[in-house]
């Protein structure tokens, strides 16, 4: 147990320092609630009256979504790669260069397909 108290008490004041902002802002913070800020954000967009079931969101969301986690976990594959390099030589190289042209083949793919479009 003894190793572990340093991040035990890490994470205690960690706890500690966020329910103390949370409090301090909500003490000291203004009050001054009006239509505007209490009504929903969206981007801009004035913020339309949504069925009773909830509405359906575009399928184009859920694309980006994905296409964003792929590309993220893209990054955290390199990072154990790059601590390594010296390591792996020659191996390694060939074997990232492989990974990140099979990405580059799927961001080419989604790119061409439309995929990041907005409109």
């Amino acid at each position: 147990m003894h190793p572990y108290v340093p991040i035990l008490a890490l994470g205690v004041l960690a706890a500690l320092f966020v329910a103390g902002s949370i409090t301090v802002s909500a003490l000291v913070g203004p009050k001054r609630y009006n239509r505007a800020k209490l009504d929903s954000y969206e981007c801009g967009i004035e913020p339309t009256p949504q069925p009773v079931g909830g509405g359906r969101f575009p399928v184009k969301y859920y694309i980006t979504a994905m296409l964003f986690i792929v590309f993220d976990i893209e990054i955290i594959f390199l990072y154990p790669w790059a601590v390594a390099f010296d390591q792996m030589a020659l191996f390694g190289l060939v074997e990232m260069v492989i990974f990140i042209v099979t990405v580059f083949v799927a961001y080419a793919y989604v790119w061409r397909r439309g995929g990041l479009e907005w409109d």
